[in-house]
Formats: C-alpha cells, structure tokens, sequence
C-alpha cells in the first residue's frame, strides 16, 4: 500500500521563514525611526543657532539626546529587558525637556518620544505619558515666547495621536504575526502527527492485509496440497502391504496425485482461482472430485444438484470446494464409510452443501471447542472450513454419533462476494 501527502517545508524551516520575515520588518521600522529621529534632531538645533541660541547651547542638547538615544537603541537591541527600556525612555524625557528649557525649536524631538511610548509603555501608561508630553509641547512657546498659535496646539496634537497610533498598529502587527507564526508551528507540527498516524495505519493495514493473506494461504494449502499428500501416503502404504502386481496399480494413481498438488502449488504461488474451478461449474468440480475417490477408494459416491440453483460469486465456490474437498479428505483418511452422499440445494436465501457417509462417526457435541483446545494439528480442517464459510456470513453445521455416520452441512448466503455477504 503506498500513500501520498501534499509536501510542505519542514517545521524549523517554516518556523525560521516566518521569523526572518519579522525581524526584516522590525529591522526597517527601527531603521525609518532612526531616520527621522536624527533628521529631527539636525532640525531642531539648526532652527535653534537661527532663533540666537549660541552654537554650544544649542548643540549641547541635540548631541546629549542623539547619544542617549542611539546609545539606548543598541543596547536595547542586545536585550529584551522591559525595565531597562522604561528607564531608557525616562533618561531620553529629561533630556528632551532640558533641551526644551534651552529652546523651543526641540519640541520637534516629542514625535520620537510618542513613538517609542506607544512601543515600550502599556496603552494606558502610553497614552498618560503621550499627554504629559504634548502639555509641554504646547507650553513651550508660551514660556520662551509668551504667545502661542493655534497651529502650535493642533499640530503637535495630531501629531502625537498619529505616532502613538503608528506605535500601537505596528505592535499589533507584530502581535498577529507571532500568532500567526505560532499557529503555522501548530499546523506544521499536527501535520507531522498526521502523516506519521497515516504511514502507521498504512503499516497496520499491511500487516492486517499479510496475516488474512497467510490465512488464505494457510487453507488453501491444507484443502489441497496437504490432501494430495495425505492421499499419497495412504496410498503408499497401502501399496507397500499389497502383493508387487497389485501395487504397480497404485502407482498411476500417485501419478495423478502427485501432478494434481503441483498444479495447486503454482496457483496458490500465481494466486489464481482454484484449478478445480477453472472453466466449468462448481457442480462439475465435485462431480470430478466424487469420482477420484471412487476410484481410489471404492467408497460409492453420490451426487444431487438441484436445477434451480441460482449463480454464485467466485468467492462463495471457493469456499464451497475447498469445505467439500476438506470433508471428503476426512471421509478417506477417517471415516471408514462405505457410502457418501453429497447434496447441494437451494435454501432460499443461501445455498446448502451438505455431506454425509455412512462411517464410524464421532462425538459431535461440543466439537468446536474441543478442535480449539488441541495442540496437536487435528482437528484444523473443521475450524478452517467454519472459518472460511464465516468470513462469507455463511456458517458450517455438524451432526454425528458414535457409529452412526457423519452429515455436515455448509450454508453460504445466496450475496455472498469475496468477504461480503
């Protein structure tokens, strides 16, 4: 049995795509806030020298800000510390608002300072850092100025809701594609389960397939091989007690025999259908095998086919002759009978083959569990038959006593197709 999945990468592999994929888009916002902070920074201290701030004072604060947070940036980038990033970000507050003190052109250094609160604070401590930041942005004109505008109120206004918003989007995002990536991990990992479930239960059936495959065998071997040995040895010894002119009568006998269990081998090696039923009737094929143990045996044998019998599937003559050739197997090596009559007939519903001599016969009760419990080989061929009638839904009945013969009835539903009935 082979089976066939869709591909897929490998787990690490999967997992290793998705989180390049998030450190180059982190690696880029990091590197567009870099940007704009520095660009801002320039702005401010240029705007500061133009307003008549000395150079050095106005320099002082940009480069002291520019340091610290650079400075942050990469150590931040080293570790993963919430504590260090929230004093970070309180360190680079002061600064800001010292070099506010100096000039109000360094209010412009507020937008990175809502960014990076929208990334390290929680919203609520975000959003009260983001107003305490905006208040100084608004009163800064009216302390170095003393007159403000309303588009120093609005413009700071919207510009500190635009980046704690970019802030909190971005950290959504990365929220969703750390979900995102968990739940590949998981579907990745319960489509590793499933394929392993599915080549295991690819490896139960084989091995369910070869036990039913060793069984069959198994039958086929005792209803015919075994038999044809059976019958040879009988032979051979009753030839071997037998004056020389009448035992070269045997040997033709042996003959065929002997040519009959090797045609089965082959089949059974071939796993074609029966010898017996190849191009004729199941009825024919006893009819044939009746014959065979008259002659070798002189028991009387007799036949009866109902004309009404409706057609069978291959399944259920297979069954059918392999349980007659293993009764009259038993017939010949067991039975000492003079006579055997063999009827099959149509019940109905099912078809009957019955099979009865007029031997010494045994104790019928219980002989199933009886046949269950030995442990020396006999008794294989009843449960064998029972078995293989069974498997068809049909079933397999024996009536004997002491002395008073044996009647074995096999029944197998009229549906009955290679196991389904």
């Amino acid at each position: 049995m082979s089976t066939s999945r869709p591909s897929s990468p490998p787990r690490g592999e999967a997992s290793r795509g998705q989180a390049g994929g998030a450190e180059t888009v982190s690696g880029a916002i990091r590197l567009g806030q870099s940007a704009i902070t520095l660009a801002l920074v320039v702005i401010a201290a240029i705007r500061a020298i133009t307003d008549g701030v000395p150079v050095p004072w106005a320099l002082s604060p940009a480069l002291v800000f520019a340091g610290w947070y650079f400075g942050g940036l990469v150590l931040t980038g080293r570790t993963r510390d919430p504590a260090l990033a929230m004093w970070w970000l309180a360190g680079l507050s002061l600064i800001w608002v010292g070099a506010v003190a100096v000039s109000a052109e360094f209010v412009w250094l507020a937008f990175p300072l809502w960014l990076l609160a929208g990334f390290i604070l929680t919203l609520p401590w975000a959003i009260g850092f983001s107003v305490t930041i905006l208040a100084v942005v608004i009163a800064a004109p009216l302390l170095h100025a003393g007159t403000t505008s309303y588009a120093n109120v609005i413009g700071p206004t919207v510009g500190g809701v635009f980046a704690l918003g970019i802030a909190r989007g971005y950290l959504a995002l990365v929220r969703d594609g750390r979900e995102r990536r968990r739940l590949i991990a998981s579907l990745v990992s319960a489509q590793t389960e499933a394929a392993q479930l599915q080549d295991e239960l690819a490896r139960m059936q084989r091995e369910s397939g070869a036990g039913l495959e060793r069984t069959r065998i198994s039958r086929d071997i005792h209803d015919t091989v075994a038999q044809a040995l059976s019958s040879i040895g009988m032979l051979a010894r009753s030839a071997s007690a037998a004056p020389p002119a009448e035992a070269g009568a045997v040997l033709p006998q042996i003959d065929q025999l002997a040519r009959d269990g090797l045609v089965d081998v082959r089949r059974i090696v071939d796993d074609l259908a029966p010898s017996e039923l190849e191009g004729s009737a199941l009825g024919d094929a006893l009819r044939r095998m009746l014959a065979r143990v008259e002659e070798e045996t002189g028991i009387r044998t007799d036949l009866h086919i109902d004309d009404t019998l409706p057609a069978m599937s291959m399944g259920a003559e297979v069954a059918l002759l392999r349980t007659a050739q293993s009764a009259l197997a038993n017939v010949r090596a067991h039975a000492g009978a003079h006579r055997v009559v063999v009827t099959m007939a149509d019940a109905g519903d099912s078809i009957r083959l019955d099979i009865a001599d007029d031997g010494v016969g045994f104790d019928a009760t219980g002989w199933s569990a009886r046949a269950e419990r030995r442990t020396d080989g006999s008794g294989y061929g009843l449960r064998a038959m029972r078995a293989r009638l069974r498997e068809l839904g049909g079933d397999l009945d024996i009536e004997s006593a002491p002395g008073d013969g044996v009647a074995l009835s096999a029944s197998m539903p009229i549906a009955a197709d290679g196991g389904r009935a």
